[in-house]
């Protein structure tokens, strides 16, 4: 079977996979840079050439008895055809998202803050039993220095002096590089 317009370097037949290596040889090149121009990637570009060849081969008898035309322009017309096609698939579909709407995001993990409250817990216990009630009332049950006062029946500004050195030794006891309790 030969190809008329297609003009081969060697006289034999071209059929199948020889139709597809000639017209890659002859117009590879070019159809590679029009399909480069056309997506802007060269990864797809070249996946237009492949799917351009493809139909090519599977059109063959298209290829030799069309009168009209170059092979060239059939080609490029094919490529183009499937450019717009893919376009057209990606505005047609819904945009991809990772999880469904109804899955509930991930939560922080809280493990770091039960082992945080250990170590606090374990350092309150070499406080005096007045420091350790004024942090309790303070942090633990988040009072205000005149409620604290107000339980504890003591003075604010004793609150607030055993609050300080309640502080002061929690860090001495906890150490530089251990957690802070702030407020």
């Amino acid at each position: 079977m030969t190809f008329p317009g297609l003009r081969p370097r060697r006289r034999k037949p071209v059929a199948g996979e020889d139709l597809v290596r000639f017209l890659y040889a002859e117009h590879g090149r070019a159809l590679l840079a029009y399909a480069t121009r056309l997506t802007g990637d060269r990864a797809a570009a070249e996946d237009v050439v492949q799917e351009t060849l493809l139909r090519a081969w599977k059109h063959a008898d298209k290829l030799a008895d069309d009168g009209k035309g170059s092979v060239r322009g059939w080609l490029l017309t094919v490529a183009r055809n499937i450019v717009t096609d893919r376009v057209r698939a990606r505005a047609a579909r819904p945009q991809e998202v990772g999880e469904p709407l109804d899955v509930p995001g991930v939560e922080r993990d809280h493990a770091q803050d039960v082992v945080d409250s250990m170590a606090v817990l374990g350092a309150m216990d070499h406080l005096s039993p007045e420091h350790r009630a004024v942090l309790v009332e303070l942090y633990y049950r988040g009072r205000s220095v005149a409620e604290a006062a107000r339980v504890l029946g003591i003075p604010p500004g004793t609150v607030k002096s055993r609050s300080y050195h309640a502080l002061r030794a929690l860090r001495g006891v906890m150490g530089p590089g251990e957690t802070e309790v702030t407020r």
